[in-house]
């Protein structure tokens, strides 16, 4: 209904008198899809990745009116994809005005509104509820008891409306029957304990519920969502057989399947000021290496990748990798700068604080892990624009490198600052002549402001490449050429 109609309907009697019809929730939903099938428009938004997967199983399950556990490992958008089923809903639906459980005024199920209904007829007073009010979530943790889900005697109820324990409403209903004509999540389903869990048997079942002897018939009308993480089934605990049983749908969530999605959703979710977009430049090639340090992660030896490696640690990352820039940038006063590839250094402690590692990883410490991710990222992404560097190659054979490497033998080094300025950098880049031939043979189509990145690329690369060696000194970095200055040191 419009808004303009809900606003002329506000008893019982103009309700019916409008032709009103109330639905199920789970058949609001089926409708809806449909609705959003047919016009060709999205149905789930903001979600990428899941077009061919995940967004399809999903629909399937709604048009089959089913209830759905989303498994998957975390930073999946599992939360999202629930809470965009709101949108599936009705705008708005009519209850009747004090029911504590949303109860349909042409349905009810509820004592108080039936004797509401008795009492006033078509005079019964209604409210209408918008469908952003229809979405409740419960994190499910081992202190949730059955009263905070279920409901319990309320004895200060009893005691005000001087009633018996043996009357029903003295119960306190508990946050299911008060999402009635909801969606409902449960995140985080197996660490809520088994007796919780056979609480749920009959409300998903029978639409009973059972709180301390009593035995209602309340026939909820829910859309259950829950979610689930496959490793917490056996570190913290498991979704009881009979439960696991009387969800509908089951649906697998993965991570992304190619950089080209992860830079989408990178880019979509990273909060970045106004300034920081303004003043920062963003070489292309950023975004690749970027999410190319999840993937290192996700194939790691050092880290547990049972565990999951989040959308996070991408976002998070970005995230620092602007504000190191805008810091550099403010210490040198500043209007402009560019992230450079040493800048990605400031991205450690959005990695560390993401990742589970195994015993090797915590023997080499987290820090390391770190670093040595960024390297792989680097080794990987290198071989995309440069000439391959072989792990053995035939002695006396040129190299494309051999000048830049020849450079660094013949020289003391070369240091790149964490905080230089945007003039310094450029200049002591532009030093190392054999990269400018380098990047004009192999990258000529790449701009001037891009090229700087491409340039400390081949640097870290050949340090990846054990071409060249790096050493982290106070205020920044120094390569040089690893026999040259074994050498000089002799």
């Amino acid at each position: 209904m419009k808004d303009k109609e809900i606003q002329k309907i506000k008893t019982l009697g103009t309700l019916v008198a409008s032709g009103y019809k109330s639905k199920h929730i789970k058949d609001e939903l089926r409708d809806n899809l449909i609705k959003k099938i047919k016009s060709g428009e999205p149905t789930f938004t903001g979600i990428h990745g899941y077009e061919n997967t995940v967004i399809p199983e999903l629909e399937r399950a709604i048009l089959s009116r089913h209830n759905i556990n989303l498994l998957g490992l975390r930073g999946q958008a599992k939360t999202r994809l629930a809470r965009q089923m709101v949108d599936l809903l009705d705008e708005w639906i009519p209850a009747v005005k004090g029911s504590e459980i949303n109860d349909d005024p042409l349905n009810p199920i509820s004592r108080f509104a039936k004797k509401a209904i008795e009492e006033h007829a078509d005079d019964t007073r209604i409210v209408w509820i918008h469908r952003s009010e229809r979405f409740y979530e419960k994190l499910a943790t081992p202190d949730v008891t059955v009263a905070d889900l279920i409901g319990d005697v309320d004895p200060i109820k009893a005691a005000n409306l001087k009633l018996s324990y043996a009357d029903d409403r003295v119960i306190h209903y508990g946050m299911i029957p008060r999402a009635n004509r909801s969606i409902f999540v449960i995140n985080e389903l197996p660490d809520l304990q088994a007796r919780i869990q056979v609480a749920l048997f009959n409300i998903l079942q029978e639409g009973d519920i059972q709180i301390r002897g009593f035995k209602l018939r309340l026939p909820l009308d829910l859309q259950f969502i829950f979610t689930a993480n496959p490793e917490d089934y056996t570190n913290r605990g498991s979704i009881v057989t009979p439960l696991k049983d009387r969800i509908g749908s089951q649906i697998l969530t993965h991570y992304p399947e190619s950089i080209e999605i992860a830079k989408k959703i990178t880019q979509q979710e990273a909060k970045l000021e106004a300034t920081q977009k303004e003043s920062i430049y963003v070489p292309s090639l950023v975004y690749d290496v970027l999410e190319q340090i999840g993937f290192e992660a996700r194939n790691s030896e050092y880290i547990d990748s049972k565990s999951g490696i989040s959308a996070r640690l991408s976002i998070s990352a970005f995230e620092n990798l602007m504000s190191t820039a805008e810091r550099r940038m403010l210490r040198n006063n500043e209007e402009q700068t560019s992230i450079r590839l040493s800048d990605f250094m400031g991205v450690i402690p959005a990695i560390t604080g993401k990742v589970e590692l195994v015993y090797e990883g915590e023997q080499e410490g987290a820090g390391f892990v770190a670093q040595q991710l960024i390297s792989d990222a680097i080794k990987t992404i290198f071989p995309t624009y440069f000439p391959k560097i072989e792990k053995l190659e035939r002695p006396n054979t040129p190299s494309p490198y051999d000048e830049i490497v020849t450079w660094f033998f013949e020289g003391s080094g070369f240091e790149l600052l964490d905080d230089a300025t945007n003039e310094y950098y450029k200049t002591q880049l532009k030093e190392i002549t054999p990269l400018e031939t380098l990047l004009k043979k192999h990258q000529p189509t790449v701009s001037e402001e891009d090229s700087y990145f491409f340039k400390e690329l081949v640097l870290w690369g050949l340090v990846a490449y054990k071409k060249l060696s790096k050493h982290r000194f106070t205020e920044g970095y120094q390569f040089r050429d690893p026999y040259g200055s074994y050498i000089n040191g002799l």
